[in-house]
């Protein structure tokens, strides 16, 4: 049975309302072992039989039969099966890759040899063969004609099919080294089927079996040279290509991992100007959404802060909640511990640091109290264990503030209260809400001093004089302030006209102190001072002392008291019992939160585990979702401007690859592995881009004086910043592809016209 029939073959080109015949009737059979030249006048139709026979160029008449199977029914894929297994083609312009070394260029034919060293090995066996050993890591962009056309016959051997289409391949080429080429193309040759077009039927009639004169698309003669023996070669296509459909795909995936990488490196500058276009595009993604803070809005929000195992309780009748009875609900219930006044875990505390910026302010930062929370070994300093020390809990960009490896910065001022900070801890989440950890007895200053400077409290300081006329002065302070130096009952009173009072025999100065609640009632903490004044002089260098730094230039244009922190817990204690309603239990986790939340309910109490949620007025949820939208628009704006450049420029990249992918396609190369090639290209390219901004990211988050500059970004953040990059350049490369195969190998090819 003849390897190729071709029965009244015929085709037909249809343009612009003009039909061409570029073959008609043409009845043709080729066996394995013959060498077919080909001639004809230009344009007779030498070429459109190639193109055809290859499987390049379709046709409209007759049949084409390979090896028994008729091929007119073909669809594209099938075409392209059928030049991948039974075509090698030899150009006249040659087709070379240029961006590809000799040796890449034959590999590429050898991609069906999954051993990388055997392919490499007989692909080096080729090159010898058509001698080019010396040539091997040549580009061919740096070869001869000459060199260029043996290097393409290696390529074609390279694939081992059993039919070879040489289009003029020495049309380019001096004497000596057309009869060199013609010479190995007859040694090449000798089991198959070589069908050769030429202008010149005397540079070949030495060597061809078998002459065919084309004239005006028809077969004017066929004409035997000499004999020849047909080869017997079993049919390539039983064996050979019976692989599973999972084996299939598992090649071509490999095939175009191969490729992929072959062709970034083909051309470096190329490949470096896109990984510089990856990087910008990444980093210019991941700085807008770092910079912009895009919290989308939730038809929840907590209750109340959550911390794991705690539950908010308080009495259905609106009665405060007595500390004996928070103890004995604690005992029945198994909390780990209760809080009668928490306040401070559902509002930030207001630290002043004493630090100016360079507008002349104070920085300040808001934290979170805590107490009993432990933050681990690693840490600078320690942990409080008086009521004037805290722990601070910060982000690292507070490092150069609080210092790298000692406490350096030992004093802050909470509402107006000095605290010595004992201990620190940073991280890099600036997400995260900083805390400050208290003892229990500097917790409850903190909520006392919080309450007072926080509340509609105003405080009254009644001085008085124990003579004959009584009272002669009240004075309205601005603030009551703690301070830690002083003890159970003592405080002071600043006020610039009494700055130089003196204690004296016959008079005794009185402190009643009072406050004032916005609902007009009363509450009074009478402080019998007197002893404490006498004992010393009421001025500015004391209160300076006293209460160093912030608390003597702040509070110049008032009033104040300072009294001790038992002192101010007490004052706050006796106004907190009976208007503030609320309490927390603290059980081990969550779950025995609502468990314990859901008993204390059917015991006729108020009880609310911190994770419960409650949905936003209507009001909070629209301005939620206006600025939400306006900083994802800023943020879509910008990243719609990117996607036009990165789609630009890999167009323009991958139009740079259009001649060597039409190339790969007339060898056969499968589309599938062409596409997938093209796709890890791009994904290589990406590489840098990601090793770039995670790189960038560790240095600015793990950096302090930068740390606070942008929003740290979580895991997820970056896989869906990397996901949609590599979904972009998929997209723009899908488009690029898609256009380039829907014209067909012929169109694409330089030089594809007829002959």
């Amino acid at each position: 049975m003849a390897l190729l029939t071709l029965t009244e073959l015929g085709k037909i080109y249809a343009s612009e309302g003009n039909v061409a015949v570029g073959i008609r009737g043409v009845n043709l059979s080729f066996e394995r072992g013959e060498f077919v030249a080909v001639t004809g006048k230009s344009g007779s139709g030498k070429s459109t039989l190639l193109n055809v026979i290859s499987g390049m160029d379709t046709y409209e008449e007759g049949e084409m039969t390979v090896d028994g199977e008729t091929t007119s029914h073909f669809s594209e894929a099938e075409r392209e099966e059928y030049r991948s297994k039974y075509i090698s083609f030899i150009f006249q312009d040659y087709n070379i890759i240029d961006s590809f070394t000799v040796l890449e260029n034959v590999e590429l034919a050898l991609m069906h040899i999954e051993d990388k060293e055997e392919r490499r090995r007989r692909a080096l066996e080729l090159i010898d063969r058509v001698g080019l050993s010396s040539h091997v890591k040549h580009k061919g962009s740096k070869l001869s004609g000459g060199q260029k056309q043996r290097t393409v016959i290696a390529r074609a051997l390279a694939k081992d099919s059993p039919i070879i289409l040489a289009d003029e391949p020495t049309g380019n080429l001096d004497s000596e080294s057309s009869r060199e080429i013609i010479k190995l193309l007859k040694e090449v040759s000798r089991d198959k089927l070589l069908i050769l077009v030429t202008h010149s039927l005397d540079e070949v009639e030495n060597y061809a079996t078998r002459h065919i004169r084309i004239f005006d698309g028809a077969v004017a003669s066929d004409t035997v040279l000499r004999a020849f023996t047909p080869v017997s070669v079993e049919n390539i296509t039983e064996d050979s290509h019976k692989t599973s459909k999972r084996s299939a795909r598992a090649k071509t995936i490999r095939d175009g991992i191969h490729l992929g990488a072959a062709i970034f490196k083909a051309k470096p500058r190329l490949s470096a100007f896109l990984c510089l276009l990856m990087v910008i595009s990444t980093m210019g993604i991941f700085l807008i959404t770092s910079l912009l803070k895009i919290d989308l809005p939730s038809s929840k929000k907590n209750m109340f802060t959550h911390m794991d195992g705690r539950v908010v309780i308080t009495t259905e009748s609106g009665r405060a909640l007595t500390n004996d009875e928070l103890k004995s609900l604690a005992a029945s219930h198994g909390a780990k511990s209760y809080m009668r006044y928490d306040i401070l875990l559902d509002n930030l505390c207001y630290f002043t640091l004493p630090v100016m910026d360079e507008y002349g302010f104070y920085d300040f930062v808001m934290m979170q109290a805590t107490v009993g929370e432990d933050f681990g070994d690693n840490i600078i300093g320690r942990y409080p264990t008086a009521p004037n020390e805290v722990f601070l809990y910060l982000p690292i960009s507070y490092k150069p503030t609080f210092g790298k490896s000692e406490v350096e910065l030992d004093t802050v001022l909470l509402h107006n209260t000095d605290l010595t900070v004992v201990g620190v801890k940073y991280y890099y989440d600036n997400n995260l809400t900083p805390k400050c950890l208290f003892t229990e007895d500097g917790f409850k200053t903190a909520t006392a001093t919080y309450y007072l400077t926080s509340s509609s409290l105003i405080p009254v300081v009644n001085i008085s004089e124990k003579n004959n006329t009584g009272i002669v002065e009240q004075i309205s302070l601005t603030s009551i302030l703690t301070s830690f130096e002083l003890d159970g009952d003592e405080a002071y009173v600043s006020s610039r006209r009494y700055s130089d009072l003196k204690a004296t025999e016959q008079y005794s100065a009185v402190l009643d102190v009072s406050a004032v609640y916005y609902s007009y009632n009363y509450y009074y903490v009478d402080v019998e001072s007197s002893k404490n004044l006498m004992h010393h002089e009421v001025s500015d260098e004391h209160f300076t002392s006293a209460s160093p730094g912030l608390i003597s230039q702040t509070m110049t244009y008032g009033d104040y008291a300072v009294i001790s922190d038992e002192l101010m817990r007490s004052f706050a204690e006796q106004m907190l019992s009976d208007s503030y309603k609320q309490a927390s239990l603290f059980f081990e986790n969550d779950k025995a939160a609502g468990a314990a939340a859901e008993e204390l309910q059917k015991e006729g109490y108020i009880a609310v585990p911190s994770y419960t949620e409650y949905t936003p007025s209507s009001v909070e949820a629209i301005i939620g979702i206006i600025l939400a939208l306006f900083m994802a628009g800023i943020w879509l704006a910008v990243i719609i401007f990117l996607a036009f450049f990165v789609t630009l420029c890999t167009r323009r990249a991958l139009t740079a690859f259009r001649n060597d992918i039409t190339i790969m396609r007339s060898m056969g190369t499968p589309t599938s592995v062409i596409r997938i090639g093209a796709y890890v290209r791009m994904l290589i390219s990406l590489i840098p881009a990601v090793i770039t901004v995670i790189l960038f990211a560790v240095l600015i988050f793990t950096t302090p004086s930068v740390n606070g500059m942008f929003r740290y970004l979580y895991l997820w953040q970056y896989a869906a910043m990397f996901l949609g990059m590599i979904i972009l350049t998929a997209m723009s490369t899908r488009g690029q592809m898609k256009r380039l195969f829907k014209t067909s190998v012929k169109k694409s090819l330089v030089g594809g016209g007829d002959q």
